[in-house]
């Protein structure tokens, strides 16, 4: 009898302790999520920080917002999040989540998808994050594009178009240049200030190179169709270092990460400080697995800029777009 009453009391207890887990997990909890503009990317990384945090368990409440590509406003996103006590606040590019670090000095902040944290001044080391803040960098290994591009197109100009006043753009100028001298290719630079700039700065750069470049420029893909047409009707191939944007068609080579998976990596990074992990214990993550990128070509493209992918390549692709079409290359 007394064996019986000590089993049903461990029972009990065992119970006990899930539905206590249980409830510790289904925690109410708040999170602010902004991004600097929309497109498709940034959507996806979004996608993936809520559906980590939603796949830990927690019961969230998501404030998202959208900056629309102005500064000022991203400053009152930051404001409010702070108003509003969120228990996290995720900044989604680099000027996002600088402002919300001038503003939130003691609310956690996860940054999604900043090229250089370091030059952001957003933490001051790769190795751990900086007081209240840490984060995922999307850096692109700008140079072996540059070679990949030479290889492939044989080009001898580079077109790059940047946006001035954002650090992440300068930033990935910065190993644009480096990545030109190796490969001994002449850089053509235009600079804009925001997306409605980007036609014009296409039109006016076009001429002057054998292809284009583009690296995680935010404003730049906040108006891709517009340089797509432009290089399109000019038969000059463009390599995207954000497959995503590619999907839609156009740009004759496409290589980088998953953004989905970016954001997802930033949502776990939320998640661990919803468990109790302090942002300056958590190092930035990178997106360094092969399993995290994606390869597009499309032959469309390609075909209209006299270009002949190599099979080896092909072989390597995630997606192949063909007479329009996108599908997985499996």
């Amino acid at each position: 009898m007394k064996k019986s009453i000590a089993i049903a009391l461990v029972a009990a207890l065992c119970l006990s302790s899930v539905s206590a887990a249980k409830k510790q997990k289904a925690k109410k909890v708040r999170i602010g999520i902004a991004k600097i503009v929309q497109h498709v990317a940034l959507d996806d990384v979004e996608r993936g920080v809520i559906d980590a945090i939603n796949n830990a368990g927690f019961k969230a409440t998501y404030d998202l917002q959208n900056a629309n590509g102005d500064i000022n406003t991203a400053n009152q996103i930051a404001s409010q999040f702070k108003d509003e006590k969120v228990d996290v606040a995720v900044g989604i590019a680099t000027p996002i989540a600088i402002a919300l670090a001038n503003t939130m000095k003691s609310t956690p902040i996860v940054f999604g998808t900043v090229t250089d944290p370091l030059g952001a001044g957003l933490v001051t080391t790769l190795e751990h994050g900086e007081g209240n803040i840490t984060g995922m960098s999307d850096e692109l290994p700008s140079k072996e594009h540059i070679k990949l591009f030479k290889e492939i197109a044989g080009i001898k100009t580079l077109g790059y178009i940047y946006t001035s006043n954002e650090d992440n753009s300068i930033s990935s100028l910065e190993l644009v240049k480096k990545g030109c001298e190796e490969a001994g290719i002449q850089l053509v630079v235009q600079s804009i200030t925001n997306s409605s700039e980007v036609k014009q700065a296409a039109e006016a750069i076009v001429g002057r190179v054998d292809g284009i470049y583009l690296t995680t420029d935010n404003t730049v893909f906040s108006a891709l169709p517009s340089l797509v047409s432009v290089f399109n009707k000019a038969k000059k191939p463009i390599f995207s270092g954000d497959v995503t944007g590619a999907k839609d068609g156009g740009c004759f080579m496409a290589s980088g990460f998953n953004y989905y998976k970016a954001g997802y990596a930033t949502g776990e990074i939320v998640v661990s400080i919803l468990n109790g992990k302090k942002p300056a214990e958590i190092p930035v993550r990178f997106m360094t697995k092969p399993e995290d990128s994606d390869l597009l070509f499309d032959l469309d493209a390609a075909k209209t800029c006299g270009i002949t992918i190599p099979e080896k390549y092909l072989k390597q692709a995630t997606f192949i777009i063909e007479n329009g079409k996108l599908k997985e290359n499996k």
